[in-house]
């Protein structure tokens, strides 16, 4: 699981201490970079659990796809070939566009 591989979160980011010494960084840098970071741990984390309620969703979806009886497509008239439907669009044609189509 994603959450047992995470080690750090924004609480445990947010608590760190670094020490100070001589030439060190400024604390106010380190602090304005850690904040971002949480910001970002915080919007990883929402992401992961819209993502992982969204899966149950479909998970649930698909299972109660799979449980209902398959419907059959609805089919042509029987009897009906290509070449009649072909027929009736080309009339339909006719009349909706009149002759500019043929001229």
């Amino acid at each position: 699981m994603l959450s047992d591989k995470i080690k750090l979160t924004a609480k445990d980011i947010l608590e760190k201490d670094f020490k100070t010494a001589m030439r060190g960084y400024k604390p106010e840098d380190v602090d304005q970079f850690l904040d971002l970071i949480i910001k970002d741990y915080e919007v990883f984390h929402q992401e992961i659990e819209d993502l992982k309620q969204e899966n149950l969703k479909l998970k649930k979806h698909a299972e109660e796809s799979t449980k209902r009886p398959n419907q059959p497509a609805p089919s042509a008239t029987p009897g009906t070939t290509n070449f009649d439907i072909l027929k009736r669009l080309s009339n339909l044609e006719k009349h909706v566009f009149g002759n500019k189509l043929f001229d």
